[in-house]
């Protein structure tokens, strides 16, 4: 299946001259049907601890994040053993939840969108959720996002390489409930490259995105 418009191949293409980040190309899907696939997850295999897809608000005033029912998102390799790689490991999770989140409420303008997003990122985001709302359209299912590995540049801020598998989510009609059922093809896998950097208030925020749907470095 292919359920969104890659969140971050949206991103990509505003943030691919700006971003230089070694794991990975560029290269995004050009197609608006296929970039608005939702990114679908598979069931998460024994030895992994997903985390939850939405979290609640926190002592660290961190906004609350909503998904519906019919909706997840699934983080595994969320523990590495090192704090400051999990804490950016967990900011970016909660950074992609937030644009799902924001389509599940039809706004471009939400709190968590900002708090987890800024610069490129988060107009690119905004790009992104309108699409979908343009197209009255949001999604249903499960999206997988693996082999998530971080490394710290010189700068202090942090790169994050990592997969998702969009072969269990698909597209739904905001006004009729109807799920577009699409096959599981190599472009249901996708790899992302992204720069975070930490702000004053200690969120690791994203700001910049490259994707690549289809990467052979994500196929099953």
């Amino acid at each position: 299946m292919n359920r969104r418009p890659t969140l971050l191949a949206v991103a990509a293409l505003t943030a691919a001259a700006a971003l230089s980040l070694s794991a990975c190309g560029s290269g995004d899907d050009n197609s608006k049907d296929k970039d608005k696939d939702k990114i679908a997850g598979a069931d998460t295999g024994s030895g992994t601890s997903p985390s939850p897809s939405a979290s609640s608000a926190d002592t660290a005033g961190r906004p609350t994040i909503k998904f519906p029912s019919d909706a997840r998102n699934v983080f595994e390799g969320q523990k590495t053993g090192d704090a400051k790689k999990d804490a950016v490991l967990a900011d970016n999770a909660q950074r992609i939840n937030s644009v799902d989140d924001a389509i599940f409420r039809g706004a471009v303008n939400t709190k968590a969108l900002s708090f987890y997003s800024a610069e490129g990122a988060l107009d690119s985001a905004r790009t992104f959720i309108k699409g979908y709302l343009d197209d009255g359209r949001s999604w249903e299912g499960t999206t997988r996002y693996f082999d998530r590995q971080v490394t710290f540049r010189d700068d202090g801020s942090a790169a994050v390489v990592y997969c998702s598998d969009e072969s269990k989510s698909f597209l739904k009609d905001r006004k009729t409930g109807k799920i577009e059922k699409t096959p599981t093809t190599s472009d249901s896998y996708v790899l992302y490259n992204t720069k975070l950097v930490k702000n004053a208030a200690g969120v690791w925020q994203t700001t910049k995105v490259i994707s690549k749907r289809g990467a052979d470095q994500c196929q099953p």
